[in-house]
């Protein structure tokens, strides 16, 4: 009956791209994390009023940011496409598009961090200073558990848009379930190919929506 309904799909295929998709996009959300967490840190420790208050720091920063969440996906590859060969060895393949999924959510990340970490009650900065707190306490002690529900709530957000990227990245020899509806589907005309490849890219997303809610519920204790 499957067969019948889906006669180009070959299923081998389809497990391969979505390992790929899994791949890319785990890989890539633990590594957007650290860094997301590291440059929103810097952005709210380094703005006006705060720790480690420092314009200079501040702009070039926030000038990173800015641009590398600006430009399009689908552009960014192309850009780096040097830096990944001389990094990875090859502009094909799940681990090739690793450097632009990386350098793409990163700063977009980094953006909700920091307005994550701007809703923490200034007053319990404050007072956690007046005791002498050192400032690695205050990171880990008042500003991460303080933002950790918006935290993971930003991350399952960029989760899902990177899913969205390794789509992108498909089309250009990336992998994964996006390479598997752009080569094997559209370019070769065949429609059933291609709907069972946005079935699993939308499964997946569910499931990383699923989990990220469950997570923010249970970390949110207000």
């Amino acid at each position: 009956m499957v067969e019948e309904l889906l006669p180009n799909v070959n299923w081998e295929n389809v497990w391969e791209a979505t390992y790929e998709t899994v791949y890319m996009t785990g890989i890539s959300v633990v590594a957007t994390f650290v860094l997301g967490v590291l440059l929103g840190l810097l952005l709210f420790l380094t703005s006006k009023g705060n720790i480690w208050e420092s314009k200079i720091i501040n702009l070039v920063v926030a000038s990173f940011v800015n641009i590398f969440r600006s430009i399009p996906f689908i552009i960014l590859i192309i850009l780096l496409i040097p830096f990944t060969k001389v990094l990875v060895g090859s502009m094909l393949g799940a681990e090739a598009a690793l450097p632009a999924l990386i350098i793409g959510a990163a700063p977009f990340y980094g953006r909700m961090v920091e307005i994550a970490l701007r809703e923490v009650d200034k007053g319990v900065i404050e007072a956690a200073k007046s005791m002498g707190a050192k400032t690695s306490t205050i990171i880990w002690k008042v500003l991460l558990p303080e933002s950790m529900p918006a935290l993971v709530s930003g991350i399952t957000v960029t989760a899902i848009a990177l899913v969205g990227y390794t789509a992108m990245a498909g089309a250009v020899g990336a992998g994964g379930l996006g390479h598997l509806a752009y080569l094997e589907g559209y370019q070769r005309n065949n429609n059933d190919v291609t709907a069972v490849a946005t079935i699993f890219i939308l499964l997946f997303v569910f499931i990383l929506q699923f989990i990220g809610d469950i997570a923010t519920k249970s970390l949110d204790k207000r």
